[in-house]
């Protein structure tokens, strides 16, 4: 007899950042954070470990936007990096997310930071996130849920991935708790 527990015995640690400049949620991009993170603890075949403080932060890349709202959730899954992806995106989908400009503004940003230690490059899925390690505002709220954690390419830990100099100099301020 199954208590279904077993499926979780294979179960995958992973790291989701989250993020969010425009919102037309009634308590703002707190709010839109506050429910997309409700809506990936409902994700058949995920649970949460931790959920890290909420952070604004400064655009990257397109810069003539809106500061963000950033965060990241620690926890554990058994679908596959795929599947995983899948639900992201429909996730932001959900919450109103339309890719038009790169990097620009958006009601909704899911990525998978990290899938274990897994290494995945293959069309549209590359794990771990390629950019992670140069993000001071994925690197922070990571360092909240999962500071020891090693990067599978770089071997080097999230906490000393934040200390380098060229990530310490980009604009975060941890904003309050989730």
């Amino acid at each position: 007899m199954r208590n279904g527990w077993e499926e979780w015995e294979n179960a995958v640690p992973v790291l989701i950042g989250f993020g969010a400049n425009v919102s037309d949620h009634v308590e703002g991009l707190e709010g839109s954070c506050r429910e997309a993170v409700k809506a990936l603890l409902r994700l058949k075949g995920f649970r949460a470990v931790a959920v890290s403080s909420l952070y604004r932060t400064e655009p990257i890349g397109y810069t003539e936007q809106p500061w963000f709202i950033n965060g990241a959730v620690l926890g554990e899954t058994v679908l596959s990096p795929r599947e995983l992806l899948s639900a992201l995106l429909d996730l932001e989908k959900m919450f109103g997310r339309v890719r038009t400009v790169r990097w620009g503004p958006r009601p909704l940003d899911l990525d998978i930071i990290f899938y274990g230690d897994r290494m995945i490059h293959e069309e549209g899925l590359v794990i771990p996130h390629p950019r992670a390690h140069e993000r001071r505002f994925v690197l922070e709220p990571a360092s909240e849920v999962c500071p020891q954690f090693v990067h599978p390419v770089l071997g080097v830990s999230v906490l000393e991935l934040l200390k380098r100099p060229d990530v310490q100099s980009q604009a975060v301020q941890r904003w309050k708790a989730l």
